[in-house]
């Protein structure tokens, strides 16, 4: 398992900055190209630009909490999280190999549950 994790290519965890225009305001966004990757499949899948994704997320948090604290680690947490809600995603190097999000209406702290599997059939959670 480790080595999924150990054998990940440099590039992936190497920060970059970008300069997104939010409301007329440029602010810089220091992410890992990992996570710039994936804001670009999602801005993808949305039929959008990941500055018009960033744009987006950013009115969507302000709107519900008020404010932004922290924008960059509001984009790391919802890369992460889009990932372990992507249903049957592949892990790297694994023929077969799924990654899920179990059910968490049952979860006591309301936590997701993510599950590793080696086949597609599904696992008894009781």
């Amino acid at each position: 398992m480790c080595q999924i994790f150990v054998n990940a290519d440099p590039i992936l965890y190497e920060a970059r900055s970008r300069s997104v225009r939010i409301h007329g305001m440029v602010t810089s966004i220091r992410l890992e190209n990992l996570f710039w990757n994936v804001l670009a499949d999602i801005a993808a899948e949305q039929g959008t630009t990941t500055n018009k994704l960033i744009l987006s997320l950013y009115d969507e948090v302000l709107e519900a909490h008020g404010a932004v604290q922290n924008l960059a680690s509001f984009l790391r947490v919802s890369c992460v999280r889009y990932l372990t809600m992507k249903p049957q995603m592949l892990l790297p190097g694994q023929s077969g190999g799924l990654l899920e999000v179990a059910d968490t209406s049952s979860a006591a702290d309301g936590a997701s549950v993510v599950s590793l599997r080696r086949d597609g059939r599904q696992q008894d959670r009781a």
